[in-house]
């Protein structure tokens, strides 16, 4: 191939200028993702070794070194790992192809620190060069490949770069960095060895960089021949928790998620039975941008006996807990252990079970502290991985019950935070059941005239608004005994709560009222399963209940939304004979109109859509005038 300039997509064009002209305020985080990557080369080389170890060409010392020239203004990161073709220098340094690019800008907020924390999250830290640099150049040679397939790739970041293929004896990759003006502090050994001091010490690979002596003639520090390693290069998990601080800890998680805020906790244990192996997990502060992406990428990293396997492994972590990070080293499984991930290994298994067991540990710990900063701290988890801690109860029926107690949610008597074991602990003598209502949003629920009675007695509700509570739901039918129950599914029973005086009064009613009950269903008949009237409202003039059995008014709309069919089922009208729009009824004068605003108007206390809304205010503004 001879020199071709190729432009850049779109989206990395936008990201270049971004990091170029705002990302400032922690420039040094390029060095911790160029070093990261340079590691990530390394470990690929070693796993990919595994299977043809041809690929090491007499050279299986893996290391990344770090250099600098004063005269020339560059620093270069270089290191012996797997290495690009030319191809692969074009996709992955030239395109989107699954760096996250477009996600990382829309989530850029012109908030300088926040923004810089962003790059490493993102999968774009090769960018993070611009941030020093008005000029960067690669050169790679990836394993396996002859000298004259190397590949050299340049650009000073402005909308096009340089691609040729040029002889290389050395495998791997070095970036060099020809630094803009004004950023002279880089080229300096005690500043380049802070910065790896910081981020990258925990690195398992060795770091060098040349050593350095005071010439008394020149008076300055010159670079001596030798290379000198200025990481620890032990993997931190290896060591005894008495050797490690809390703030080696905390660095660690920092090199490992790419996030500069400090987990929330996190557990570091050495398993051993039928399967040994090493556990260091972390709760992040704050959720990932891809959450909810069902492509995500897994939190945990898998090494079997300190040999890097791969960089998401999903089989190790449910995936309601995909937000955990951190490191399973593995004592006794199979080195090609990535094929058999898929075949559900036995000792695959285990594991799962064994971690999952001890996140749950960890955020239990947290939830019921006697110490208020841990339960803010699980305040947090909840409010950034409720959601998806909810998909647990149906996901991993073994550990449901520990899930449900993890559970909070806001009532009618608190804006959020209640438990399950809460509200059973203020459930009113004689209430047998848990009571609960969904809704598109805490405000729709609070305000739902389905709670209306419930307000009168006194009985808590609880206030469901993620759109992941249904599915929950539908799984989880008591707790500790009791029945959780929904206010607007079937008729009202609460039992000794009730009062027999309240039961007559309303059989009564239904019998005074039964021919305008009879009108109203042939009326409503396209529109309502039946009408009657209702025990469960007090202010307002009507309100939509699901039958036993069938499908709330609020899961049908989320599967509507998600494009998916629901089935056709009609809801119930129940009408409050002592409202004042509702005895107009008896009147019979614009019955057809009055029934069909009182139901309109019971679809939108819901939180429904109305199918005509032109027609509905046409009728109301008739009966206004």
């Amino acid at each position: 191939m001879t020199k071709q300039t190729l432009s850049f997509q779109a989206e990395v064009q936008q990201l270049l200028h971004l990091v170029t002209h705002s990302l400032y305020s922690n420039k040094e985080i390029f060095l911790r993702e160029l070093i990261s990557n340079a590691s990530d080369a390394c470990d690929k080389l070693r796993f990919e070794a595994l299977h043809d170890a041809a690929l090491y060409e007499d050279q299986s010392t893996l290391e990344v070194r770090v250099a600098f020239d004063k005269e020339a203004r560059t620093i270069t990161i270089s290191d012996n790992g797997i290495g690009m073709s030319a191809e692969e220098a074009i996709a992955n340094l030239g395109t989107i192809a699954k760096s996250g690019t477009r996600e990382f800008v829309g989530k850029l907020s012109g908030e300088q620190t926040r923004d810089t924390q962003l790059i490493g999250q993102f999968g774009v830290g090769f960018y993070s060069g611009y941030i020093v640099a008005d000029r960067i150049s690669v050169e790679s040679r990836r394993a396996g490949l002859s000298v004259e397939h190397g590949v050299r790739w340049s650009s000073e970041g402005s909308g096009d770069f340089e691609v040729e293929t040029i002889e290389r004896v050395q495998r791997g990759t070095e970036v060099t960095l020809h630094l803009r003006e004004g950023e002279e502090e880089f080229l300096s050994a005690w500043k380049l060895k802070s910065v790896i001091g910081r981020y990258s010490d925990h690195i398992s690979l060795p770091i060098l960089m040349r050593g350095e002596e005071w010439d008394s003639e020149k008076g300055a520090y010159l670079a001596k021949d030798a290379w000198e390693t200025v990481n620890k290069a032990a993997a931190l998990w290896t060591r005894s928790k008495s050797d490690i601080t809390d703030a080696e800890y905390k660095a660690f998680y920092e090199q490992l998620a790419h996030d500069s805020t400090p987990p929330l906790a996190y557990t570091h244990n050495r398993v051993e039975g039928r399967s040994e192996y090493t556990q260091l997990l972390y709760l992040p502060a704050k959720a990932p941008h891809d959450l909810w992406n069902r492509e995500q990428q897994g939190g945990i990293k898998l090494y079997v006996k300190r040999v890097f396997i791969m960089d998401d492994a999903k089989a190790l972590m449910p995936s309601y807990l995909r937000f955990v990070k951190g490191i399973i080293d593995s004592s006794d499984l199979p080195l090609n252990v990535s094929r058999e991930l898929l075949q559900e290994n036995r000792d695959v298994k285990a594991i799962r079970e064994g971690s999952t067991k001890r996140v749950l540990s960890m955020l239990e710990d947290l939830a019921n502290s006697d110490d208020a900063s841990k339960r803010e701290q699980y305040a947090t988890v909840w409010r950034e991985f409720g959601a998806a801690l909810k998909e647990g109860v149906g996901e991993d029926r073994a550990n449901s019950e520990r899930l449900a107690k993890l559970l909070r949610f806001a009532s009618t008597q608190a804006d959020a935070g209640v438990s399950l074991p809460d509200y059973i602990g203020r459930m009113k003598e004689g209430q047998d059941a848990i009571y609960y209502i969904t809704a598109d949003s805490l405000a729709a629920a609070r305000h739902s005239p389905q709670l209306e009675l419930f307000g009168k007695k006194g009985i808590e509700v609880l206030l469901l608004a993620d759109r992941v509570d249904e599915w929950m739901l539908a799984h989880l039918f008591e707790f500790e005994g009791k029945q959780l129950q929904s206010v607007a599914k079937g008729a009202v029973n609460l039992g000794s709560l009730q009062d027999e005086g309240e039961k007559q009064l309303a059989e009564a009613a239904a019998a005074a009222f039964k021919p305008v009950l009879d009108r109203l269903k042939e009326t409503l008949k396209d529109r309502a399963k039946d009408v009657r009237v209702t025990t469960r409202l007090v202010d307002s003039p009507a309100c939509l209940v699901a039958e036993e059995g069938d499908m709330s008014g609020h899961l049908a709309r989320l599967l509507k939304q998600a494009g998916q069919a629901a089935p056709d089922s009609l809801p119930i009208l129940e009408v409050n004979t002592q409202h004042a729009l509702v005895k107009r009824l008896e009147g019979g004068e614009r019955f057809d109109d009055l029934a069909r605003v009182l139901f309109d108007q019971a679809v939108l206390a819901e939180g429904g859509q109305l199918d005509d809304p032109a027609a509905y205010v046409r009728r109301v503004n008739g009966l206004l005038v």
